[in-house]
């Protein structure tokens, strides 16, 4: 009895080398882009790693325990799930990040469904979606304080879909901001190797490499342009994507051709959340929402027996000599293969995409227009006796020369997003706007204008961007909070958490919004603090 064979769920084995040796196999490619990510952002880089990898392992550990199952974290997947999710998490995450997604990730994700082979959505990337929707704030902290770029505070990619100009060679390098594992060399490195030794399939990471470049060529707006593409796929996790997450045997489909339908789902997909998504990393997501789609490819895509081909052959041969007619169908050619559902998803996805660039393109001008609209409209409200704005030299210089960068150290994620002098009638100074973006904010940016008139009081704020909670964060943009700054001769304000403030330079923070109050004051502050020591020149 004990020789008995049963059929389980995939990975099956099929060569000789076991899963223990192949998770070893990935973990290893995964080490030039662990070790150039420490080496580039610090040692709290290392203490991520190893809280995720330490956190994955226990989990899948103590769950065998309780459950009487076999050891199978020795099998080495949990290393591979925790030093996967590790390298998509910002150096500066804090360490119960990865331990919360680790122990998502294999407890939810994979014991919860059977263990091994029997998850529908790869572990890593559904605890970092995990982390992302439930920590935004947290998982979207990419500034780097051990590292280079100690102030920088946006990722290449938000660079990139914000117009501004990017270093690829450093985005290739790893040398830049974003998440642990940002090197594409040394991903490129792990990857390839992975496909020379046949561990993961060529058709699904370079099908998705080129279906993304494709669609961003087409609804890019700069055409097929190489440096534009290549700036695109360095950033945002493509490559790591493409290579270690998207080929993942149980979430990927069998068949070759398959494969490939897999591959360019995701690169468009991906494409199409980079382009016209409101996250510049989002291309995680894709991945997630193709690996929903691996069981139904796999369901009308499904790859010939060995040797049908040839006794159809015989087969048909016989009849010949015996004289008789084969009513076997004609081969059918190769789009004649493809099943309907998959052709009539790439149709959806293409047809939405040229929808969505067509849309974007017409109203691209109005757009830009009503945001030009709306910001002058906010000097205006803050600066009330200004007839004109205008833009001091030596504060744009300094503007353009710290593009992106953090302001000061006490503000949190603040940047200067413009700064102008308002004039009166008779051309004398009437005041200062500042425009100020904080990335802290609950559910994303945070921009608004604050003017201060000649003498240094506060004649308000107005929101450019505040896109909170509603009936929560969204309250910031009530009367009843702004009115608080309105008046108010400082240079710094303090937020009350608790209420009761009874000082000009006190705030109240709206009752559960905390964060978002405290990102609007350090903006706020961060306005202040550039008007009087930039602007005014520290007088």
């Amino acid at each position: 009895m004990e020789k008995l064979l049963n059929i389980s769920s995939g990975p099956h084995v099929r060569d000789r080398w076991s899963t223990r040796f192949i998770m070893l196999i990935v973990s290893a490619s995964l080490m030039p882009a662990a070790v150039l990510g420490i080496a580039f952002h610090g040692i709290h880089s290392l203490f991520v790693i190893l809280a995720s990898v330490a956190s994955a392992v226990g989990t899948e550990f103590i769950f065998d325990k309780i459950t009487h199952r076999p050891d199978t974290w020795k099998d080495g997947s949990a290393i591979v799930t925790g030093l996967l999710l590790a390298l998509t998490l910002s150096p500066n995450s804090k360490l119960y990040l990865p331990i919360l997604g680790s122990v998502f990730a294999i407890l939810v994700v994979k014991c919860f469904f059977g263990g091994l082979g029997r998850n529908f959505l790869n572990p890593a990337l559904a605890a970092r979606c995990f982390l992302l929707i439930s920590f935004g704030s947290d998982m979207t902290d990419f500034s780097v304080k051990n590292g280079v770029d100690a102030v920088s505070s946006a990722t290449p990619t938000a660079d990139l879909l914000a117009g501004k100009a990017v270093n690829v060679t450093r985005m290739f390098l790893g040398n830049t901001n974003g998440i642990i594992g940002t090197s594409v060399i040394a991903l490129l490195i792990g990857g390839l190797f992975l496909w020379a030794m046949d561990i993961i399939h060529g058709q699904i990471c370079f099908s998705v490499l080129i279906g993304f470049a494709l669609f961003v060529g087409l609804f890019g707006g700069q055409g097929f342009d190489p440096r534009f593409i290549l700036a695109h796929i360095c950033g945002g996790g493509v490559v790591m994507g493409a290579f270690f997450m998207a080929t993942d045997y149980t979430t990927s489909p069998v068949s070759k051709l398959g494969q490939l339908i897999y591959g360019i789902l995701i690169g468009v997909l991906g494409g199409l959340f980079r382009l016209f998504g409101s996250a510049a990393d989002s291309f995680s997501y894709s991945i997630i929402i193709a690996n929903l789609f691996t069981p139904l490819i796999d369901m009308y895509i499904i790859p010939k027996p060995f040797a049908y081909r040839r006794k159809a052959i015989e087969a048909r041969q016989a009849l010949a000599e015996a004289g008789i007619e084969s009513r076997t169908e004609e081969k059918k050619t190769f789009l004649g293969r493809i099943p309907k559902p998959v052709i009539a998803l790439a149709v959806i996805t293409l047809v939405s995409g040229l929808a969505l660039s067509g849309v974007y393109t017409m109203t691209k001008d109005t757009i830009d227009e009503q945001k030009r609209i709306a910001k002058a409209m906010s000097y205006k409200a803050v600066c009330p006796g200004a007839e004109e704005f205008e833009f001091p030299g030596e504060v744009e210089a300094w503007i353009t020369e710290n593009g992106g960068a953090v302001y000061g150290t006490d503000f949190g994620r603040c940047y200067i997003n413009e700064a102008v002098i308002g004039k009166d009638a008779a051309g004398d100074t009437a005041g200062y706007v500042v425009s100020v973006t904080t990335a802290d904010g609950n559910d994303g940016n945070i921009s608004l204008s604050v003017g201060v008139d000649e003498d240094g009081v506060v004649n308000g704020i107005a929101f450019t961007e505040l896109n909170e909670t509603p009936g929560m964060g969204m309250l910031c943009g009530e009367p009843a909070f702004m009115g608080q700054f309105e008046g108010a001769a400082v240079d710094r304000f303090e937020l009350l958490k608790g209420g009761g403030a009874d000082e000009e330079y006190e705030i109240d923070a709206i009752s559960g919004s905390t964060v978002t109050s405290s990102a609007v004051v350090n903006a706020v502050n961060a306005g202040l603090d550039f008007i009087n020591n930039v602007m005014k020149g520290g007088e």
